[in-house]
């Protein structure tokens, strides 16, 4: 698509311990402006939370005023043709779509987690997928303590939820929702937001091809807690004396994992040499427990020629091509994991063709140029749809 340089602005509050959303904001940021766009970020940094006021951070949560002056400033300004929003909370706010609405902009909005429907953001009690407040007020998450094993912080996100609701933010005020996988567009639309306003784009990763190594043994690349399934990983292993996966990552669960036969830890490491590690590997296994909204690390794996071995759940059962571009076990069951990794140890062979399989559905659905085409086509939209 041949588009005159737009007039992007890039929305997000980026976390304490940064993530794949952050990277994905940094990402599309230098794609549109490869492809001479400009584009003016309005970001605020949750370590601004760090000593400051509880009461105020609750209500900046629910409105911010300075994000209101500052984003009518901004558009005022820069006039932009599209706001695309990330991740308001907590310190941006929804004050942001007012202000854009004021403004006569339309607001694109990446769906990365599932906030809007559920108070602790991943659909996630005790280890397990919980589905109770889709499509209801998620007060059970207040009695629940779901945000952060806090009944006021719970009861802050749900009153806040709640007033959003009715004022009709998350119905009106949004012009487009980008769901990244069509899973996690079904559960917004069960959780109320209109669907002719959900489309479906992944994230993408740049990764250029190299040749192929020898390829033995498996890989976890993540965060080290317990949503990723990292005890269900060691009770595989424990199976398993002749496997080993080295594991690059660090957090609550780290403790856990050291000194445990088939286990190396190698800690965080910076995105090459993650990606030099993948392309020794033989196979990735992600036993996750959550929906995992968009495994960015999955994606990574595919670009680099490494099939995966992952739970049958969420966005990673539509991601994967069961025995084509790696293999899908029962969440949460550590012999059913247990087994695939005896089976990829066994056939060396069959996971490299995967492996290949998986590097063309990189190409085919994850680079930058097509993710450029999909994100610019969304602009387009609602920028025409606004113009009515």
């Amino acid at each position: 698509m041949n588009l005159e340089p737009l007039r992007v602005v890039i929305a997000h509050c980026r976390y304490q311990q940064r993530g794949g959303e952050d990277a994905v904001v940094d990402a599309e940021t230098q794609l549109l402006q490869q492809h001479g766009h400009q584009v003016r970020r309005l970001l605020r940094d949750n370590y601004e939370i760090e000593g400051a006021n509880r009461a105020a951070v609750a209500l900046q949560t629910l409105w911010s005023e300075r994000t209101r002056r500052e984003a009518q400033q901004l558009l005022q300004d820069f006039r932009p043709h599209v706001i695309h929003v990330h991740n308001t909370f907590p310190l941006l706010s929804p004050a942001l779509y007012w202000a854009a609405a004021r403004a006569g902009v339309p607001v694109v909005q990446t769906l990365h987690n599932f906030r809007l429907l559920c108070a602790q953001a991943m659909l996630l009690k005790q280890g397990k997928v919980c589905e109770k407040c889709i499509g209801h007020l998620p007060w059970r998450g207040v009695l629940g303590k779901c945000y952060r094993d806090s009944t006021l912080q719970s009861a802050v996100m749900v009153s806040g939820l709640a007033l959003h609701r009715v004022l009709g933010t998350y119905q009106k005020k949004v012009t487009r929702y980008i769901a990244l996988n069509e899973f996690c567009r079904g559960k917004f639309i069960d959780g109320g937001l209109p669907p002719e306003r959900i489309v479906v784009k992944p994230n993408f990763v740049d990764i250029p091809a190299q040749e192929s190594q020898m390829r033995k043994g498996g890989l976890f690349v993540g965060r080290l807690s317990s949503e990723k399934g990292t005890d269900i990983l060691l009770a595989a292993l424990s199976r398993l004396p002749d496997a080993h996966v080295d594991v690059i990552g660090t957090g609550p669960e780290q403790a856990k994992l050291e000194g445990r036969a088939g286990v190396r830890l190698l800690g965080w490491q910076e995105p090459n040499a993650v990606y030099a590690r993948m392309r020794r590997a033989a196979y990735l296994v992600m036993p996750s427990l959550w929906y995992e909204n968009f495994p960015r690390t999955l994606v990574e794996a595919f670009a680099c020629g490494l099939p995966v071995i992952a739970s049958r759940l969420g966005s990673m059962a539509e991601l994967i091509d069961d025995r084509r571009t790696g293999l899908l076990f029962e969440a949460g069951s550590a012999t059913d994991l247990a087994r695939c990794i005896a089976w990829a140890e066994a056939h060396p062979e069959q996971l490299r063709q995967w492996g290949e399989n998986a590097r063309f559905e990189y190409k085919t659905k994850f680079t930058p140029e097509q993710n450029y085409r999909e994100l610019t086509q969304i602009y387009q939209e609602v920028m025409d749809a606004h113009s009515y």
